[in-house]
């Protein structure tokens, strides 16, 4: 899967954000790198633990909450909470790599399955040159570079880069998510389906019966396949 989501942050709260973000203590980002992936991370990342980053995140998971398509094709059992990184001058890339199959909680508050990443954009795209985040696929390479407030989510399966910022500065948001429904086919076909009945009931009406038994297909499919 590899889906945009636009206007997952409206532009004021962007702004917000984006005033937090210029103060900032940024420190290495490589300190949530694996091993591997911290040879090929060279980027500023804001510490985990206190203010700024705690406001920051609340703004982002309630922006989440409300993105009908956000829940729709990821099915969120928990989410990782949300990181938010910078890159700029020498700090400015993070090349090939796949995310850690499991992320730890802060304060030993359990592990999240990465199932989907999601980044989501907070610089005006005209703000810098680069900074593409580039997803390997069986098509070939696909570079993403979105509106200051969209986001893309992707397989957490899948080889990324993000390509050096040349000019400007990056500020992004990303975070991992565990899906209820853990196989990624069966992640698909619910989300399209959602997808159908969604226009379905816009064209027909909420009590026509193709869409109370559609509905009734959906929720049935997902009782079957969730894990909770």
């Amino acid at each position: 899967m590899r889906l945009h989501l636009p206007h997952l942050l409206l532009p004021d709260e962007v702004a917000r954000l984006c005033a937090l973000l210029e103060e900032a203590p940024w420190a290495d980002g490589r300190v949530t790198a694996g091993v591997q992936s911290a040879q090929m991370k060279n980027n500023q990342q804001l510490p985990q633990d206190g203010e700024p980053t705690l406001t920051l995140q609340t703004a982002v998971l309630a922006a989440l909450n409300r993105h009908a398509m956000f829940f729709s094709a990821a099915l969120p059992k928990r989410v990782f909470p949300p990181l938010f990184n910078r890159y700029a001058g020498a700090a400015n890339a993070f090349g090939d790599h796949v995310d850690n199959a499991i992320r730890y909680l802060p304060q030993g508050q359990g592990r999240v399955r990465t199932d989907l990443s999601c980044t989501v954009f907070l610089s005006d795209p005209s703000a810098y040159d680069g900074g593409e985040l580039v997803l390997e696929g069986p098509d070939g390479p696909h570079a993403v570079k979105l509106a200051a407030g969209d986001a893309v989510l992707y397989a957490s399966t899948v080889v990324h880069r993000v390509e050096p910022v040349t000019r400007g500065a990056r500020l992004a948001s990303f975070f991992w998510v565990e899906s209820l429904v853990r196989s990624s086919e069966q992640r698909q076909l619910l989300f399209d389906m959602d997808q159908h009945v969604t226009r379905l009931r816009s064209e027909l009406g909420e009590t026509h019966a193709a869409v109370i038994g559609l509905t009734g297909t959906y929720h049935n499919l997902l009782r079957q396949w969730a894990d909770t």
